[in-house]
């Protein structure tokens, strides 16, 4: 009787412990790639978020690590790896190199650099057009919505920064916005 009690104990503790563990950890989202979000986001009714990306510097960012310049650089800040491979450089260079493989889709492309993902969050649970059209579900399939968008721009355009030169927010966010139109 002993054994009986000491097992269904054990099996409860066991069920409750990872009951809790599973409700802390928040569901992991699958990035789609840039490519994916503008199937949608290429249209003058949409704004043409697609076409404002890849006229920018965020969506050459990525093959700015793949020059010797790079490669000096993250050499000089004492890297030995180079700077494509650099986790310091690619955490402001690219979405995406930081999670497993399995998080990403087959369109995402680590070569596209600064994408929609690197601001908005991984798409793949928001990306339907029944949810983005709900704001408030949007966010809860993992949507991203700055209050002040220039909180995440500085993450990277900041005097650590190797390459730093003086950040006009303002300026900056003229080029770059990319609103969806009110219809």
């Amino acid at each position: 009787m002993k054994k009986v009690i000491s097992l269904v104990l054990t099996f409860s503790f066991v069920l409750i412990l990872t009951g809790f563990q599973s409700q802390d950890e928040p569901k992991k989202h699958s990035y789609i790639g840039a490519e994916a979000c503008g199937m949608c986001h290429k249209t003058d009714r949409q704004g043409k978020q697609l076409d404002i990306w890849k006229n920018s510097a965020h969506s050459k960012a990525y093959q700015a690590l793949l020059t010797k310049e790079a490669d000096e650089i993250a050499k000089q800040k004492g890297y030995d790896t180079p700077a494509a491979k650099t986790e310091a450089c690619l955490k402001c260079h690219t979405s995406g190199y930081d999670v497993d493989a399995s998080l990403l889709g087959k369109k995402f492309k680590i070569e596209d650099g600064v994408q929609c993902e690197t601001c908005h969050g991984p798409g793949s649970d928001y990306k339907d057009m029944k949810i983005m059209k709900n704001k408030e579900e949007a966010v809860k399939n993992g949507l991203v919505i700055y209050e002040n968008y220039k909180d995440l721009c500085v993450k990277c355009h900041n005097s650590e920064s190797p390459t730093y030169k003086e950040f006009n927010f303002e300026e900056a966010w003229e080029k770059i916005k990319h609103p969806v139109p009110k219809n």
